[in-house]
């Protein structure tokens, strides 16, 4: 390898380090909240008027609802949720879908953690709900339509369970009734119908909409570059995604206190929140046409998604319904898939797969089968790095016999440095000379390195995002692959009687754990078998590399480190008998036995 193609590979060394010192020691800022942040509620003149989101525009296309001052939230009567996934309940204030945890998921691995609650009433820490209404239009008003302060009735039904619908029903007063039927499967998805009856004696014309709200930003952002969270939507098979720090920035402005920006959708489209595990989605019918929109209310610190459906003309006597689906659950990989085969058009996309897609899909689909079969995370991911490298063999096979040859070579290179001294010019000169004599190609090792960086950021994207690692264990002390080892020398692994330092402490970057100190002994190790550079500087920095990088990389996910220390140990082993049967005995401790030989001398 020349001194050009090495410049490049130190220079993209130390720029990765340069990265995750910045990320370590200056993390994004906390988001704050104006405590003074007026929240802004709809106005029909119902007592019970409850702080919200700004609702969509009539069905005549009238703005946004005026702000209001904020009313104290009712004690309103609900109604259970309860299924194998999910338990929680429904407001009949408004028909709120505001009361949801997720059985199958706890905070942390405690025997005592709390269930995952996804979402949450107005009043409560963090709210975020899905609520459902009517926007007015012709000779109507807001008043003459259910929308969030809404007292709803239970004309059917006492708990929602997959086997057992409920149905709420209010009526205006002027002639129209308004049903609300809910239903829930097995997993994470609702239908909702919603429909009117027309029993007055004139025409009304009415459009539906979906909201999902949430007032300010989630305690467990994560807020980091390689994830996604925020907006995430489908309009007409095109994938977009807006983080939470854009919302506010969005090119259309619907009123001074609100950033909008809305899009028609023509067939197939969904809209919602995502955060790292968990997701909160609106899904009109396949082939329904609806109006996406995205929103942010400054004053109040409402993050907005709506879907608002064509309005309709309801004649007199007559009557019309329309359905749509609201996700709400846990990302988990076969259940969305199941959902996109039902007829939610590319719903798997709703997982951040990053820009190598291509590779991150088909790789976390090999992983979620050799899981299957193996049944251990931890030997799965060792399992994918087998077949990686196996895939990746003729190539290296290539590149490792190069390598080989450079270490033969090793001895002619110092000897041209010595006779040429600080000449640069004539040093590169010399050796592209002693290269083509050999026939020996410096650049052919760079290429599996090259080949392997997309297959690690995929590798990385799928044990950082996708829900099936989330406290996934492994052996021993490691119980959850997406979090950092737990062990550390501060405790000597556990011998004596402390904690180990919190992960997010800067003690942790120091007292690092088993599977770090593997890593770097992996490096250390796969980097000896590679040809030394010829200048002195370049030799010391590599040579410090492996374990600057053990104690950077220490913080990821154990199922990242496994990983690495699983191909480091292959590459190793690959590289070491690839280079014996070309002639080539790699001594892996020289440089150290030369160390204590000049010591033992000076000595003497």
């Amino acid at each position: 390898m020349d001194d050009q193609n090495r410049n490049l590979i130190l220079a993209t060394a130390l720029s990765f380090l340069v990265i995750l010192v910045w990320f370590v020691l200056f993390p994004p800022p906390e988001p704050v909240t104006d405590p003074n942040a007026t929240p802004i509620v709809e106005t029909q003149g119902a007592a019970t008027g409850t702080d919200m989101a700004v609702l969509p525009p009539s069905a005549d296309g009238t703005p946004d609802l005026p702000e209001a001052e904020a009313a104290a939230t009712p004690a309103a009567p609900r109604l259970p949720i309860e299924t194998p996934e999910l338990e929680g309940s429904i407001s009949l204030i408004g028909g709120r879908i505001d009361d949801l945890s997720l059985r199958g998921y706890s905070e942390t691995l405690d025997d005592d953690s709390p269930i995952v609650r996804l979402l949450s009433p107005v009043g409560s820490a963090e709210p975020y709900y899905a609520l459902y209404g009517w926007a007015p239009g012709g000779d109507l008003g807001f008043e003459d339509v259910p929308g969030a302060n809404t007292e709803w009735s239970v004309e059917s039904g006492e708990t929602l369970t997959p086997e057992t619908p409920v149905t709420l029903i209010w009526e205006n007063g002027n002639g129209l009734v308004f049903r609300r039927t809910i239903t829930i499967d097995e997993n994470f998805m609702f239908s909702i119908t919603q429909s009117v009856e027309n029993t007055g004696s004139a025409a009304a014309r009415l459009a539906p909409y979906g909201i999902v709200a949430r007032h300010g930003l989630p305690d467990d952002l994560q807020n980091f570059f390689i994830l996604h969270e925020g907006v995430v939507r489908k309009v007409d098979g095109q994938l977009d995604e807006i983080g939470y720090n854009d919302l506010p920035d969005l090119d259309f402005v619907q009123r001074e206190a609100a950033a909008a920006e809305v899009v028609d959708v023509t067939a197939n489209g969904w809209i919602g929140f995502t955060d790292k595990y968990w997701m909160t989605t609106l899904i009109p019918g396949a082939d329904q046409p609806f109006t996406s929109v995205t929103k942010y209310v400054a004053s109040a610190d409402i993050y907005q998604t709506e879907a608002r459906l064509p309005a309709m003309t309801v004649e007199a006597g007559q009557s019309a319904q329309v359905t749509t689906q609201l996700f709400a659950g846990a990302k988990e990989w076969q259940t969305i898939r199941d959902y996109e085969d039902a007829g939610v058009q590319r719903f798997i996309d709703s997982i951040d797969w990053g820009w190598f897609y291509f590779i991150t899909k088909p790789m976390f689909w090999l992983l979620h089968n050799l899981n299957l079969l193996i049944g251990n995370m931890g030997l799965a991911i060792i399992a994918l790095t087998v077949i990686v490298k196996a895939a990746l063999f003729p190539l290296a096979y290539k590149s490792y016999a190069s390598m080989a040859r450079m270490r033969e070579l090793q001895p002619q290179m110092e000897k041209i440095k010595e006779r040429v001294g600080d000449d640069r010019q004539k040093m590169q000169q010399e050796m592209m000379e002693l290269y083509k004599r050999e026939k020996v190609n410096p650049a052919s090792g760079c290429l599996p390195i090259l080949l392997q960086i997309p297959i690690f950021f995929s590798l990385y994207k799928v044990i950082f995002v996708t829900l099936e690692l989330r406290h996934a264990p492994f052996f021993g002390w490691l119980q959850d692959l997406s979090t950092p080892d737990p062990s550390s020398i501060f405790n000597l692994f556990g011998l004596l009687p402390w904690a180990a330092p919190e992960p997010t402490s800067i003690l942790a970057l120091i007292f690092i754990g088993v599977l770090p100190i593997l890593l770097g002994i992996s490096m250390w190790l796969q980097q000896k078998l590679n040809p030394q550079p010829t200048d002195p500087t370049q030799a010391a920095i590599f040579a410090w590399l492996p374990w600057i990088f053990m104690f950077m990389l220490g913080g990821f996910a154990s199922g990242l480190l496994i990983y690495w220390i699983a191909n480091n140990t292959i590459t190793f082993v690959q590289q070491y008998i690839i280079m014996k049967r070309h002639g080539y005995t790699p001594d892996l401790f020289g440089n150290i036995r030369s160390s204590f030989g000049r010591k033992k001398t000076e000595g003497k």
